[in-house]
């Protein structure tokens, strides 16, 4: 084995255990809403629709997705938002007119450990035909899935009948109103576990009386209606820091150019230097959490070189690029590399720093 070779191999064995240490962070499954069954064609589609959640309620849980016309993304029934996280998202009704309710409920991919702190979040958007913003989201957490006949509030007295431990419940309350229906905004809390958590449902748990509410305009949708994508729990180090750190909000445009930050080669060569580690890591997570979007990865040179050395190297670094994500456990379906050469600098090659600007990789996340 020569020592390019083995560098390589030692490299992706490295990555490999922090990457799927970095999958395995976030408990909730198709968190963004991006993996799902169906393309969205009808309201009330949650349940048929997406993988990995479902409505504890016969209440009727929307889903949006930009593939399509009806349900679609940013525009939709209830107002217009782009998705932040992909192109899909959910919405449901937090208030309404005779205390009906929707909720959405996930299944954990594990079991929450007694004692330990974790960090719940997602991200929020109240629609624009709403009439009213309201202050607090419910949380309840259950050991078992809940099922219940009813389009109203989901009551203790509902939840006493299911089996298992149902006492983990809080709110998550802002200090004015969730407002904002332009913008997504966090909704976060950390929380320590019981140990009996297997199922998280989101909602009001409250009766119209009891919620409190602002309104923001008069007769629209006499009700509160939320998009709401993103969800994560995560655990919380003895020093206060989360599981994901900095990466709670990781984004990269679909369907546009994106350049590798830290993916620079040396001259000559298609080895992936170590500072490119956190940049690979953060683009394996997003792809394993959104199991619908496929990677396209184009590699470049400097103008040094024949054009068909200059071919084989650029692929060699693409190559090199999607050989971390196989590694990583994203199947070799949904990544297709190539190599450019040198016909697309970004930068002089008369200078040394324009040639390592152009010695670089792209890529494309596109369904």
């Amino acid at each position: 084995m020569n020592y390019t070779r083995c560098f390589l191999v030692v490299f992706f064995i490295s990555i490999l255990g922090h990457a799927q240490k970095s999958n395995s962070e976030n408990l909730i499954e198709n968190p963004s809403f991006e993996t799902f069954l169906n393309c969205p064609r009808t309201l009330g589609n949650l349940e048929d629709d997406v993988l990995h959640w479902k409505s504890p309620t016969m209440g009727s849980t929307d889903y949006f997705n930009g593939c399509s016309d009806v349900m679609g993304t940013p525009k939709n029934f209830n107002g217009e938002q782009p998705a932040d996280f992909g192109i899909g998202y959910i919405g449901l009704y937090f208030y309404a007119p005779e205390d009906y309710r929707e909720y959405v409920q996930a299944s954990l991919v594990e079991p929450l450990k007694k004692d330990v702190t974790y960090k719940l979040s997602f991200y929020v958007s109240l629609a624009e035909r709403s009439d009213f913003a309201i202050k607090a989201f419910g949380i309840q957490f259950t050991q078992s899935p809940v099922s219940v006949p009813t389009r109203k509030v989901l009551s203790r007295m509902h939840l006493s009948k299911v089996s298992g431990d149902v006492s983990n419940y809080f709110e998550i309350k802002y200090s004015d109103f969730y407002s904002d229906k332009k913008d997504w905004v966090l909704v976060e809390k950390e929380f320590v576990a019981n140990g009996t958590e297997q199922y998280m449902i989101i909602g009001n748990f409250k009766s119209n009386k009891r919620t409190q509410k602002f309104r923001t305009k008069r007769n629209v949708t006499q009700g509160s209606y939320y998009y709401l994508d993103m969800v994560r729990i995560t655990t919380i180090d003895d020093h206060g820091n989360s599981s994901k750190d900095k990466s709670e909000k990781v984004l990269f445009k679909l369907d546009e150019i994106n350049t590798f930050k830290d993916i620079l080669f040396d001259f000559d060569t298609f080895v992936l230097v170590p500072s490119a580690r956190k940049e690979l890591e953060e683009i394996a997570a997003y792809l394993a959490d959104n199991l619908s979007l496929k990677i396209r990865i184009n590699g470049h040179t400097d103008g040094t070189g024949s054009e068909a050395y200059n071919k084989l190297l650029s692929e060699n670094r693409a190559k090199a690029v999607a050989q971390y994500f196989i590694n990583a456990g994203i199947t070799s379906d949904r990544i297709s590399y190539a190599g450019l050469g040198s016909e697309k600098p970004v930068k002089e090659n008369t200078t040394s720093a324009g040639r390592k600007t152009n010695r670089r990789v792209e890529f494309v996340i596109f369904y």
